[in-house]
């Protein structure tokens, strides 16, 4: 691919050290990554992607940062390690810190209840909320399901407002015990954004670059993105056999601030990410003769970054990261997973958005750290990479090709047989105009659904990319085939009618054979909207 020639390597490759955060500290110098740059550029190529940027800390020394391929296909512009990415779910880690600086400063404390900062924060059940704590909101065991309220949130751009957000929380249904297991939640991170800026008095995304990128010098953005860094970044991609490498439009970087930011919107590059890296590394002590408005402050204490890196919930640990990585436990802390990998403690988070891919890693012991970023859909990238530099640290005996490894590993899934898609009769039992009209959800707000001339068309009021064509399936129902097939996957929608007949609703749920209960619909109940007052 056209790409594969671009290497922009803007420090030497693993054999000079830059001195980061703590200059005071001899360099400990590794032996050289065999072939390095071939491996990321094998990994673009291998898992369509059109470019990346790496950087890697050791022993308090910048040993690695470069880009790789193309930010954008269509002008075949490079990847620098000043090109800005998604940083995705890795957003996380600094909302974390957020309300990390908060409790150093002794404005809250980490089991403070939510409505003692945020009085209009509530769940179904009253003793969950009275309970709630922002310990709770950071450690992924709400009780909801996973991924719970993401229908708030993408696809991009959201109607929803993060005040919105919070109140339509008490709407989402629990699937677990409060605390019981872990369950992946977004939309409490918007919350605990929200309580950082109530009890900051300030908007989050302003506290974060004063508080966070503004001390550690990083050029990095969790509200609007200026004009100079427009200059330079990446635009996210998907790629198909049949199409070949697509924008995903809805996802780039235009300077807006995403209203998820706190979930997964925060905007960086490779060269600041490094010095994040350095500081979780080696955060130094507060200096009491040192202000925050000072480069080298530490924006909060080892004593907080203790409690992120805590476990808080157990999470599961797979077949493969037994066999990859040596790994006996798993857990969420705030902000951040860790496991053990190689009888070494690993904290670590990826990031993934449709055309964004991120993961940051860091080995506290070895002051290991590495993040990856690339603007392809296609996760194995990243992983190739990341698993290259780890081994290479942590188990050179182990080390392996590993775009080969997740190449295999990728046509093995291709190859595995899915359920098969229930099928209809490929009619309806109404005329398409009885099913027309407007319809509500409490919380979601109004779904239009019109008849054209291609049928019947839906359309979301809240969420403008949530637009498609519906197909006849069965009954009273319909598959729901999305404009933008990257938004969602089909989904089955089923109609309600009353005793005379007549439509007066309707549900949605996954288009699969197991759709399960799980899903982003599951707390959605459309009610039909009498003509008479959709026209007053």
């Amino acid at each position: 691919m056209r790409y594969l020639a671009v290497s922009l390597v803007m420090s030497a490759l693993f054999h000079i050290g830059t001195p980061l955060y703590a200059q005071d500290v001899d360099p400990v110098l590794t032996p050289t990554i065999p072939e390095f740059d071939a491996v990321a550029l094998a990994a673009l190529t291998q898992f369509d992607t059109p470019g990346m940027a790496v950087a890697v800390i050791q022993g308090r020394q910048l040993v690695h940062l470069a880009g790789y391929g193309e930010r954008s296909v269509l002008e075949t512009s490079p990847v620098t390690t000043e090109t800005y990415f998604r940083l995705a779910s890795a957003s996380k880690a600094f909302t974390a810190a957020s309300v990390a600086i908060l409790v150093d400063e002794g404005k809250l404390q980490w089991d403070d209840k939510v409505i003692q900062h945020l009085p209009e924060f509530r769940l179904q059940d009253p003793w969950v909320t009275a309970e709630f704590t922002v310990r709770d909101l950071l450690s992924q065991r709400s009780g909801l399901a996973g991924g719970a309220g993401d229908s708030m949130i993408w696809p991009e751009p959201s109607g929803f407002s993060r005040e919105e957000v919070i109140h339509n929380l008490r709407y989402l249904t629990p699937v677990t015990s409060f605390r019981a297991n872990y369950a992946y939640s977004n939309v409490l991170y918007i919350a605990a954004a929200e309580l950082v800026a109530r009890v900051a008095a300030t908007p989050w995304h302003e506290f974060v670059a004063e508080r966070i990128f503004k001390p550690l010098n990083m050029q990095c953005y969790a509200g609007p993105v200026p004009d100079v860094a427009l200059q330079n970044v990446a635009l996210p991609y998907r790629f198909s056999a049949e199409e070949g490498f697509a924008v995903i439009e809805r996802n780039a970087i235009d300077g807006a601030m995403l209203m998820s930011a706190a979930a997964g919107g925060i905007v960086c590059n490779a060269q600041d990410m490094s010095k994040w890296l350095a500081f979780l590394l080696d955060p130094t002590s507060r200096n009491a003769n040192q202000t925050p408005e000072l480069p080298g402050f530490a924006p909060f204490s080892r004593q907080q970054l203790t409690q992120m890196w805590t476990p808080q919930t157990l999470m599961g640990v797979s077949a493969a990261d037994r066999e990859l990585d040596f790994t006996h436990f798993s857990a969420y802390g705030m902000g951040w997973r860790m496991a053990d990998m190689h009888g070494e403690k690993v904290v670590h988070h990826t990031g993934t958005l449709s055309g964004f891919q991120a993961h940051v890693l860091l080995v506290p012991k070895r002051q290991l750290g590495i993040v990856v970023l690339n603007n392809g859909s296609n996760s194995r990238a990243r992983q190739s990479v990341v698993q290259t530099v780890l081994k290479h640290y942590l188990a050179p005996d182990l080390q392996r090709d590993w775009v080969a490894y997740y190449a295999e590993q990728q046509q093995r899934l291709q190859g595995v047989a899915f359920s098969a898609l229930p099928v209809g009769t490929g009619s309806v039992l109404l005329a398409l105009q009885e099913y027309a009209g407007q319809y509500a959800d409490r919380w979601f707000g109004a779904i239009t659904l019109s008849q054209t001339e291609q049928g019947l068309t839906l359309h979301s009021a809240r969420m403008l990319n949530l637009q498609g064509v519906l197909e006849p399936f069965a009954d009273h129902s319909f598959i729901v085939r999305w404009q933008d097939p990257n938004v969602a996957q089909p989904a089955l929608l089923h109609f309600q009618l009353n005793n005379r007949r007549q439509v007066i609703g309707f549900t949605l749920e996954p288009y699969a054979a197991e759709p399960g209960e799980r899903h982003a619909y599951r707390d959605m109940q459309f009610i039909k909207i009498p003509a008479s007052k959709t026209e007053e």
